[in-house]
């Protein structure tokens, strides 16, 4: 169908909406965000926060793609946006398994963005001529555009698989899925897939990038440091998607944490999750899923911290499961203490993990054990109760706040 350019007095109400669009474009994408993620089928994404991130990105771009055009040329047809956002999103799709019908919250969001849309367009013009065709020719333009995106992204994942098939990714990944589905798949066909052995002890790790272009390079560096000691012609990792890698080590022995944060120093970019250290495929099971826990603590505090295993942050992964009843409770327990010195937390975090042992905890810090109790002193007073009556609560409290990214340091 032709497309007719609309009257210039409605072209400038749709660049004037447009305008509305790009300056506000942070609460549409929100908006757009929370909808697509509660969209049927959409809770693998929504967990994951590496394809969380994609999918946000792919919003973003999106929507600014649109609402650009429209005010460089109001009301003209839109081209599909086939930028790097929405292909590597089409890659990581295809990659975890998914298919087109993940594709669909994007209609979700195509929803909420028409109902925004017709709000700013109602208060534009009263005219029920002028907003009859503003809708009309904005209907057109939006459902257009996103009918060539998605048809694109759709075409775009027809490639990646047809590109996955051919080589041994796609048996991995799918033997690891199945796997961790606990699906009836018998060991020696998994490992024949897999080319690793599943009745031994291992230990799982999540590698993954802060951002969707991340160097592979990178990701192999950190899996090269997380292997440090290990067996590394026995050890398996799996690409899930272009920025993340998900491995399991051979080893009775876990990673060594503090090694691994020293080699993380080099490695901008990169983070790594570790899960528990189990054995049999049901330990190949809960390892990994004891690291994605990890991993989405890390992301969901918003935390700084670049290593994290689970054995360390097992409970605060518990307890931070509501973020607002979480932050509740740091507050109501530690009141001035969570905003306090940094040092006068971990010396006080110490001093409970101890047994609140004063000569233990002071060695433990490398300090006088009457500087620690000066420092003891100085908590008690911002506490809003005494520490010995609340320890308990005061060490969970601290160990939240010392992996969340939102409070001190």
């Amino acid at each position: 169908m032709e497309w007719e350019r609309p009257p210039d007095k409605i072209r400038e109400y749709f660049r004037i909406g447009a305008q509305t669009v790009l300056n506000s474009h942070a609460e549409w994408l929100e908006a757009l965000q929370s909808a697509e993620l509660a969209a049927a089928n959409m809770q693998e994404l929504a967990d994951d926060p590496v394809l969380n991130a994609a999918l946000r990105r792919t919003t973003e771009a999106n929507l600014l793609h649109w609402a650009a055009a429209n005010v460089r040329d109001p009301g003209a047809p839109v081209a599909a946006n086939l930028g790097p956002e929405p292909l590597s999103i089409a890659r990581d799709l295809v990659r975890r398994g998914l298919n087109e019908s993940a594709l669909q919250a994007y209609r979700v969001g195509q929803n909420v963005a028409w109902q925004r849309w017709m709000a700013i367009a109602f208060g534009l013009t009263s005219d029920p001529d002028e907003l009859r065709e503003l809708l009309d020719v904005s209907a057109r333009s939006l459902f257009s555009f996103v009918d060539a995106t998605l048809a694109g992204i759709a075409e775009r994942m027809q490639i990646e698989r047809d590109e996955l098939v051919r080589g041994t990714h796609a048996e991995r990944l799918e033997a690891v899925a199945l796997i961790l589905d606990g699906a009836p798949i018998g060991r020696q066909r998994a490992e024949a897939r897999l080319g690793y052995r599943l009745e031994q002890v291992h230990t799982a790790a999540i590698v993954w990038g802060d951002e969707p272009d991340c160097d592979s390079s990178r990701l192999d560096a950190a899996t090269e440091a997380l292997l440090h000691g290990a067996d590394a012609q026995r050890h398996l990792s799996v690409i899930a998607t272009a920025a993340t890698r998900w491995v399991w080590i051979p080893t009775t022995v876990a990673p060594d944490l503090g090694r691994l944060e020293e080699a993380m120093d080099g490695i901008p970019g990169v983070r790594v999750a570790v899960g528990s250290t189990a054995s049999g495929i049901e330990g190949f099971r809960r390892s990994h899923l004891d690291a994605i826990t990890t991993q989405r603590m890390l992301v969901r505090l918003n935390s700084t911290q670049r290593v994290a295993g689970f054995e360390a942050v097992e409970l605060v992964c518990l307890v931070s499961q509501d973020p607002e009843r979480a932050d509740q409770f740091v507050k109501q327990t530690l009141g001035e203490l969570a905003t306090a010195d940094p040092g006068l937390r971990a010396a006080v975090l110490t001093f409970v993990n101890e047994q609140c042992n004063a000569s233990r905890a002071a060695a433990r810090l490398y300090t006088h054990r009457n500087t620690l109790l000066r420092r003891i002193s100085r908590a008690e007073q911002l506490l809003p109760r005494q520490l010995i009556d609340n320890s308990v609560h005061v060490a969970v409290a601290l160990d939240m706040v010392r992996w969340s990214g939102s409070r001190g340091t």
